[in-house]
């Protein structure tokens, strides 16, 4: 009995032994290292633009308008607006002058349109007289290169080319403009630029003359001489072929029976979509233009009218702006537009896309020199994409 009470003693001590020493613990184990990419940069928000106060904003788009005066592109409707006042010209004519830009990866294209209360077609026609002669109809008081009743309309635009005009960010067109020179010759003065060097390129609309394009002209330091620079500083750029030349007929060389010169008491060509009762459209298509022989001129009724101008396309340096215009409601729409880079030395080059351009409009109304101006600068900037 007594060695059963033991052995059980020995047992319970046993028990109470392994409940005071527990269950081992596990052993913690270190998580497997995994090799993480850093957390990517984040870029910083492009800059706000914001437009240059007082410039016409060129918007780059994707695709060019087509240039036919109608301007029914959606972004038209979107550019910009900008105003240019102009004023000063024959007869007090005075007008506003809206501009707007668009921009492609190659070109920039304009927008322009302002109130004239006339479309004017009826430049300097021919009419038969009653002895059956042929006059040219011209404004009775021009007294040479100032033609402001039988003319046409036009708009100019000039841009320093590198910048090159002195002082023309202050005072715009007015640094090549000099009224009043040699008035005995020409009653509206000159235009050139301050000194050597210094170049604008003209552009030139002229709404009887030009076809599908702007005439492309440039402006130099050359002054007036009645021999050799009639026109001063104004000239235009090269061209291949192409443009306007007045509708005379031609006749022998007196000094050279071999050669004719321009026989300027009768028109040389017609065509069959003229009016002869008034003379519209006020040019002839070189493409549709019919010589006229003197009979044909005799048996033309008295009163009847021929233009006085011949005309094609520009070809070469001085056509390429191309154009399209409309008149209508006693507003012209003009939409026009160039190569970015035209390569020319006679162009301003719009290469630098975070440059400002300045520039300087005027506007003929029926006008051939008296031109309505604005009074100060304004200046172009390209909207980056």
């Amino acid at each position: 009995m007594k060695k059963i009470m033991y052995v059980f003693s020995l047992i319970v001590l046993a028990s109470l032994i392994l409940s005071a020493c527990g269950t081992p613990a596990p052993v913690a184990t270190e998580a497997p290292l995994v090799a993480t990419e850093p957390p990517a940069p984040t870029e910083a928000p492009a800059p706000m633009w914001d437009a240059p106060k007082g410039a016409l904003v060129a918007s780059f788009v994707d695709a060019a308008p087509t240039l036919d005066g109608v301007a029914d592109e959606a972004y038209w409707a979107d550019a910009e607006d900008f105003v240019v006042d102009v004023d000063g010209g024959f007869g007090g004519y005075e007008t506003k002058v809206n501009i707007k830009s668009v921009y492609t990866a190659d070109s920039v294209y304009f927008l322009l349109s302002y109130e004239d209360p006339t479309e004017s077609w009826f430049r300097s026609p021919w009419q038969k007289q009653e002895d059956g002669t042929w006059k040219q109809i011209k404004d009775p008081d021009d007294k040479g290169g100032d033609n402001n009743t039988v003319y046409e309309d036009k708009f100019s635009m000039i841009w320093p080319i590198n910048n090159s005009i002195e002082k023309f960010e202050t005072k715009g067109c007015y640094t090549a403009c000099h009224d009043g020179e040699n008035p005995d010759l020409k009653p509206y003065g000159n235009k050139y630029t301050p000194g050597e060097g210094q170049l604008g390129d003209i552009w030139h609309w002229k709404s009887i003359r030009n076809l599908n394009q702007i005439d492309d002209q440039y402006l130099d330091w050359t002054q007036f001489n009645a021999e050799t620079a009639k026109e001063a500083g104004r000239k235009s750029d090269p061209k291949d072929g192409g443009g306007y030349a007045d509708n005379f007929a031609t006749m022998p060389d007196p000094a050279d029976s071999t050669k004719t010169v321009p026989d300027k008491t009768r028109p040389g060509f017609t065509s069959p979509n003229i009016d002869m009762t008034t003379g519209a459209p006020g040019y002839i298509l070189d493409s549709e233009k019919v010589a006229l022989t003197q009979e044909d001129l005799d048996a033309m009724p008295v009163g009847s009218y021929i233009p006085g101008i011949v005309k094609s396309e520009i070809v070469g340096d001085r056509g390429n702006i191309s154009a399209g215009w409309v008149w209508a409601d006693g507003v012209w729409t003009i939409e026009f537009g160039r190569a970015l880079d035209t390569g020319s030395e006679f162009d301003v080059q719009f290469t630098d896309l975070a440059a400002s351009y300045y520039f300087g409009v005027a506007v003929f109304e029926n006008a051939q020199v008296r031109h309505a101006t604005q009074t100060a600068p304004s200046f172009l900037v390209f909207k980056p994409q």
